[in-house]
């Protein structure tokens, strides 16, 4: 491949990232949460592992004690949400991430919306999706809907959870991410 060309350098061992699962919502049970599901499947077939999945209601308190734990868990290098994205009351999925993380990684929602505007139009401005690092960990907060969880795995995370995507990705960086 050459060097600035985007793609999978198939030199390097594939890497295995360890992920948990959120999935935010009042009214979804394991037997009808569609966007875990989706989530699950992606991540396994691309040959990661999930360590936790869980669903917890649309209450702050609730996700940000979940975030912590999963964040200080070193078992976890990613941790993915979806669902309480939008912009009703009871959606406060961002507004419990931004408690948690350092830095926020701005691109990630630009791109996650870019990708979506393709399928539903200005729709997508309804989203607020979001990506961002807290004590070294990933964390990225999709849309509830299994269609948005394809998209974002399949245009975004696939490609920046595999450690041989070129020309840069986010697993390469994760031994840097706590540095001072």
């Amino acid at each position: 491949m050459p060097p600035n060309v985007p793609g999978i350098d198939e030199s390097l061992p594939f890497v295995p990232c360890h992920l948990a699962l959120m999935t935010v919502s009042d009214s979804r049970t394991e037997a009808t949460d569609l966007s875990g599901a989706a989530l699950f499947e992606r991540a396994r077939a691309a040959g990661h592992l999930v360590r936790a999945r869980c669903i917890l209601p649309d209450d702050i308190e609730r996700l940000v004690s979940a975030l912590d734990g999963f964040i200080a868990d070193p078992n976890i290098d990613v941790v993915l949400m979806t669902g309480g994205t939008g912009l009703t009351g009871r959606d406060v999925t961002p507004e419990a991430v931004r408690r948690v993380i350092d830095k926020e990684i701005p691109g990630f929602g630009e791109l996650f919306r870019w990708l979506s505007y393709q399928k539903i139009g200005t729709s997508t401005i309804q989203s607020r999706a979001l990506g961002g690092v807290a004590r070294g960990t990933y964390v990225f907060a999709l849309p509830g809907s299994p269609s948005a969880c394809r998209d974002a795995w399949d245009g975004i995370l696939a490609t920046q959870l595999d450690r041989r995507y070129r020309p840069c990705n986010f697993i390469e960086l994760i031994p840097r991410l706590r540095e001072a």
